[in-house]
């Protein structure tokens, strides 16, 4: 097999959820623990950061790995899901998984998976596991998949566990409100292990206190361990970057990070904690410099795509891929602060969000280009036009993302903005 017909064969064989939804979700930790024996339990080879939430794990993830790398690590990074291609799931030092060791680990393990079936998501973490032990990294950072509790990296044992906040999202697999959801991600709070926590809520944090009591875990929030000062956006050689002032330790510091998104402060504030933690609670120990060019060069480090990232300058195109409620409030709160004439909105959404509820969130001012992604998730376009027209929308339904874009692009003039946004599955079809 080569490495496309690898791919085809995983995503014939496996069900995935980013495709099908409810049918590949599994709601034990079965599989994952036959997989993790069968390939000799390659989780416990390595030293690890486990990290969950509802919105901002997968930066934070990049964050965290970004400064490990920039301090002389060898880190390993597996995050979820990918934009383009398979392998972005699976990074060492910023480097991808080569093709070929994603086609041995299939040709070898076939037989093994056909018997078991384990989910796609399943057969992924075992293969970043495998991959993380066999390559000898000093670290791995880990994003769960969804919830945390029945989550398929539920079954490391990190040197510590980050929560970064709770949200509505996935409601029909991890229950329909915070505290439930809450449950859910306190699922990776283990033994002993410090967990750190985003956001302190007032729904959750009782969750949260109550499970590493009972763990006899450290807790500590964000807030308290790097208390924020201010924020604001800057233009440095012909890059934007977010620049961050935070007192740690009684002394306040400034950073600038390549994730320049204003909801990106939250996380960068995580990210900051995590490190003073780890100084304390690990062997893990970087500089204050590692730090600094760790968040200023993230991108160039690890390859993060999809986050506030503006392609363009006539007209301006910004993608994103928040795509539950909390994530698109932040973002939609953050577009009223860009100058322009008009924004155009490339809007995309799977069927099983909380459609109404997004669409109360998106300007009436907009014209909206609306589509479905091209996965079977992907909500039907016709709906989508119908139910946005209701909450004063105005725009029209398009064939395909790619078609929708490029009217997009055509309809706008030098001084307007291009949105790409309300799925992660459009935002990977234009990039």
């Amino acid at each position: 097999m080569n490495y496309k017909q690898t791919i085809d064969y995983l995503q014939s064989q496996l069900p995935v959820f980013h495709r099908i939804g409810a049918a590949a979700y599994k709601a034990n930790l079965d599989n994952t623990i036959k997989l993790s024996n069968h390939f000799g339990n390659p989780e416990t080879k390595f030293p690890s950061i486990h990290i969950a939430g509802t919105n901002g794990k997968g930066s934070v993830s990049n964050l965290i790995a970004s400064v490990l790398q920039q301090s002389g690590f060898k880190t390993g990074l597996t995050t979820s899901p990918h934009l383009r291609d398979f392998r972005e799931r699976f990074r060492i030092n910023g480097e991808m998984i080569s093709e070929g060791y994603v086609i041995d680990f299939v040709i070898r393990n076939k037989e093994f998976f056909e018997k078991l079936k384990p989910s796609f998501f399943e057969m992924a973490i075992s293969l970043a596991f495998e991959y993380f032990a066999k390559s000898n990294v000093d670290i791995a950072v880990v994003e769960t998949g969804m919830g945390g509790r029945l989550d398929s990296t539920n079954i490391i044992k990190p040197e510590i566990s980050i929560i970064t906040n709770i949200g509505l999202d996935h409601t029909a697999f991890l229950g329909d409100t915070l505290s439930k959801i809450a449950f859910e991600k306190a699922g990776i709070i283990k033994p002993g292990i410090p967990i750190l926590i985003g956001r302190k809520q007032k729904d959750t944090s009782n969750v949260f206190e109550l499970k590493a009591k009972e763990c006899k875990s450290e807790l500590f929030y964000a807030s308290d361990v790097c208390k924020l000062i201010n924020a604001k956006t800057v233009f440095q050689n012909d890059a934007y970057y977010l620049e961050v002032n935070v007192i740690v330790d009684g002394e306040e510091k400034s950073y600038l990070c390549g994730l320049w998104g204003p909801y990106q402060t939250e996380n960068i504030v995580i990210a900051i904690a995590a490190f003073h933690l780890l100084s304390k609670y690990s062997k893990f120990n970087v500089s204050e410099n590692d730090i600094v060019e760790g968040l200023k060069n993230v991108n160039l480090n690890t390859g993060f795509e999809g986050r506030w990232q503006l392609k363009g300058t006539n007209p301006r195109v910004l993608f994103d891929t928040g795509h539950n409620i909390d994530g698109l409030s932040v973002t939609m709160s953050a577009i009223k602060n860009i100058a322009y004439e008009r924004l155009h909105f490339v809007l995309g959404m799977v069927d099983d969000k909380d459609v109404n509820s997004t669409l109360k969130l998106l300007p009436k001012n907009a014209i909206f280009y609306f589509c479905k992604p091209d996965v079977p998730r992907g909500l039907n376009v016709e709906s989508l036009h119908r139910s946005a027209t209701e909450f004063g929308l105005s725009g029209k339904p398009y064939n395909s993302v790619r078609e929708a874009f490029h009217d997009a692009l055509k309809c706008s003039k030098t001084n307007d903005l291009v949105f790409v946004g309300g799925s992660t599955f459009v935002v990977a079809e234009v990039i």
